[in-house]
């Protein structure tokens, strides 16, 4: 329990933290990074050079500081980062190496500013947040470990199949080395997939959504092979996935982990709305209820540039075909001259809220989405416009996570 007046110095920090958050995370990586550069192998470099990290820490720190009378009020916050750190394989001793790096972060960025005093606070809530992080991620090891068919930290996987879905999604089939059993999952999780990169210093880890129902002899996961352009780098992990990993070759793989799961005690219809790879755990999601809520509608709602990267649309149109309680529609944002002879969207352009109310009997519903940053925020705003309430809003970020309406995040990251 911290002191009153430790409580009293963090809070009063917080404005501080709003203008200089993002320099004081921005030095901190660089100083942690440059004495503990084996931290390397478990950071998302991309996210680093891009600044995500850096950013998502930033609103970390200052979520908590704001909240530091009241930790459990950013329980669901740590629940969801710390199902991030499990699964790339952090660890209680990171914790320390984290907490001086900031402590020096903030006496490097604000100067006199930052007076015995203040450090002094912010080393007991440290130690304070890093223990409610250690607690729950103890929790989700044993938990990984001790379930049928799991494992602690990676596990080599065989690539079974390898499956182009479109012009730049591809699935791997990943079966285990070892031929023993593999632990089930809750629709819409992740696992998270090592890779060594020739030419490249440091192990890289990605995370990638399960993208079939589970309890299969195999996980699948469907990457988007991300080429870059001027604003953003290219996928160094997507590329080699797509252009240098072929069956039969090994992939170290960690446990499902993620809390952005379909809740199958719920009767309500289910929306599933996706934009671009963002279909990848909503597919996790539509094949289960196909096979163990038959009964349960379910709509499915794609958006996509076009039919050359609009991945899995003969499978989803199987299943309505086959299925009397799913419904599913396309939307493009471009579509191919193909695609107009081919007459195989609903809608041209983007969601939007009166497309919504055209093709769904109503709000009362569950909706999940996921996709890029900008799609999400329009669907967002649009569900929120419409009056569903936020206990039947779903969504997963690629990345950094947080919310749609403040990012939020700590030192390790997707």
């Amino acid at each position: 329990m911290l002191e009153a007046k430790t409580i009293e110095i963090i809070k009063s920090t917080v404005p501080v933290l709003q203008r200089h958050g993002k320099a004081i995370t921005t030095r901190f990586y660089q100083m942690m990074l440059s004495n503990h550069p084996e931290l390397l192998n478990i950071f998302n470099h991309s996210n680093q050079k891009q600044g995500k990290q850096q950013t998502a820490l930033a609103n970390a720190v200052y979520a908590a500081a704001a909240h530091i009378d009241n930790l459990e009020a950013i329980l669901p916050v740590i629940y969801k980062i710390a199902h991030k750190h499990r699964s790339i394989g952090v660890q209680p001793e990171h914790y320390p190496i984290v907490g001086k790096h900031l402590l020096l972060a903030m006496k490097d960025v604000l100067g006199d500013a930052a007076t015995d005093e203040v450090i002094e606070a912010w080393g007991k809530a440290y130690g304070a947040i890093a223990d409610a992080f250690i607690k729950v991620e103890k929790e989700l090891y044993e938990q990984a470990e001790k379930q049928s068919g799991g494992w602690f930290g990676f596990r080599r996987f065989v690539v079974a199949r390898k499956v182009k879905e479109s012009d730049v999604i591809t699935s791997f089939y990943l079966k285990p080395e070892d031929g023993k059993a593999i632990a089930s999952y809750l629709p819409g999780q992740y696992i998270s997939v090592k890779v060594d990169i020739p030419g490249e210093t440091y192990t890289h880890i990605r995370q990638y959504s399960l993208s079939d129902s589970p309890d299969k002899d195999y996980y699948r996961i469907s990457v988007k092979r991300e080429d870059g352009n001027e604003t953003k780098l290219p996928g160094i992990v997507s590329n080699y996935l797509h252009n240098r990993v072929e069956e039969g070759d090994i992939l170290p793989v960690s446990a499902p982990a993620g809390d952005f799961i379909l809740d199958l005690q719920r009767t309500l219809p289910v929306v599933l709305i996706s934009g671009g790879v963002g279909l990848t755990p909503l597919m996790s999601m539509l094949n289960t209820l196909v096979e163990r809520q038959p009964e349960r509608e379910v709509t499915f709602i794609h958006a996509a540039m076009n039919g050359n990267v609009h991945a899995m649309r003969e499978h989803v149109s199987r299943l309505t075909a086959n299925h009397s309680q799913v419904r599913s529609f396309v939307c493009y944002a471009k579509p191919t001259p193909e695609d107009r002879i081919a007459k195989n969207f609903d809608k041209e352009g983007f969601i939007d809220l009166q497309w919504l109310q055209s093709i769904l009997p109503d709000k009362n519903a569950d909706f999940y989405f996921c996709g890029p940053v900008s799609f999400m925020k329009s669907i967002y705003r649009a569900l929120k416009e419409w009056g569903v309430p936020e206990e039947f809003i779903h969504y997963e970020f690629f990345g950094p996570s947080g919310t749609l309406e403040e990012q939020e995040d700590v030192a390790f990251t997707r």
